[in-house]
């Protein structure tokens, strides 16, 4: 039943790239499917079931004869759905990551990740004038998490539209909209890709699958795309919605293929080190030196499936020797005292 492909690709001493990706295999452990891709041993799983058991699963797989594979399904009710039974003005049937995923499914500052999916709404669909989303990136942490920084909304009205919002934190602005009508009824494939920083970077285009034609794209190179004192940024896809205007929304089924994921870092030594890094060597073979001298608080390795290989309090190291780790890609935590958590990834190469 598990279907979770993780490649991780060594371009260069500089660069490298890691991908996960997400495909329906067929009917049943749908929720077990999506979890253990996304957040092994843990729940992304946010559906309205609590309220309507009697409906079973609101996510399940289908059979789809134009992509001739199976797809996700997700469903939303407009009488009987509420969000997880936690809040009743809107309704929730969504999919994420979150803190307790593999941190490279996480976004973190400086970050950069690409993420593709396929999506196709009814042909007679209906969004919310209020809001309807369908995907969200989202952060974790900090004041202003419950603030979408990018939302792809469907909205209704007298000129219903598919919106590409952002939100600095303080305001939402409209980037960039098309007719609605454009993206119902045909699937639709979204490659979004973005730099999480202060003055980040954002790009994404919508494109027919069947015609390969553009429908909607959008680029940013300076936007705030990080939010204060985030823990972390994810994306979230599936349905959420208003029902404070009940007359415009109906029972809605949206399908999601193809979810891929892709973090993508630069590890370009020198200016690595200039700019950001406490660590040299980077690509390391042996001893991995750190810029400060100071006593470090706590030191902890991961391996890229966030199993700790090294652990240890209270050391004041000039250098750190990783003979011991097999060639891959780590993250080092380590703090100061005093100081907030710093993270770094490393490359570790054998002679």
């Amino acid at each position: 039943m598990k279907k979770i492909k993780i490649v991780l690709l060594l371009l260069s001493q500089a660069t490298f790239a890691q991908i996960t990706t997400l495909t329906a295999d067929g009917p049943g452990n749908t929720y077990e499917l999506i979890n253990s891709v996304l957040a092994p041993g843990y729940n992304v799983i946010e559906v309205p079931d609590c309220v309507h058991t009697n409906f079973g699963r609101h996510i399940e797989e289908v059979f789809d004869a134009q992509l001739n594979k199976y797809v996700f399904k997700f469903h939303i009710h407009a009488a009987q759905d509420n969000d997880r039974c936690i809040n009743f003005d809107r309704q929730r049937n969504e999919i994420k990551t979150y803190n307790q995923s593999p941190e490279h499914l996480i976004g973190t500052y400086g970050e950069k990740f690409v993420f593709k999916w396929k999506f196709k709404l009814d042909q007679n669909f209906q969004g919310s004038n209020r809001f309807t989303h369908i995907h969200q990136i989202k952060a974790y942490g900090g004041p202003h998490e419950d603030i979408p920084v990018v939302s792809i909304i469907a909205r209704g009205g007298s000129t219903p539209r598919l919106e590409i919002m952002h939100s600095d934190s303080i305001s939402s602005v409209q980037k960039a909209t098309a007719n609605l009508s454009l993206f119902k009824g045909i699937w639709v494939e979204a490659t979004e890709t973005i730099t999480y920083e202060e003055g980040g970077k954002y790009q994404i285009t919508l494109k027919n699958v069947a015609t390969n034609a553009t429908l909607l794209t959008y680029t940013n190179n300076n936007i705030r795309m990080w939010r204060d004192n985030a823990d972390g940024i994810r994306p979230k896809w599936g349905i959420y919605r208003s029902i404070l205007s009940p007359e415009q929304i109906r029972d809605e089924q949206i399908l999601f293929a193809d979810f891929y994921i892709e973090q993508v870092n630069n590890l370009s030594t020198g200016k690595f080190i200039e700019n950001k890094s406490f660590l040299y060597p980077n690509p390391v073979i042996d001893n991995l030196n750190f810029y400060r001298k100071d006593r470090i608080e706590q030191l902890r390795i991961t391996d890229i499936q966030g199993k700790i290989r090294f652990q240890k309090n209270n050391l004041e190291p000039k250098n750190i020797n990783l003979s011991f780790l097999p060639e891959g890609i780590y993250s080092i935590n380590f703090n100061y005292k005093g100081e907030e958590e710093i993270m770094e990834k490393i490359i570790k190469q054998n002679n």
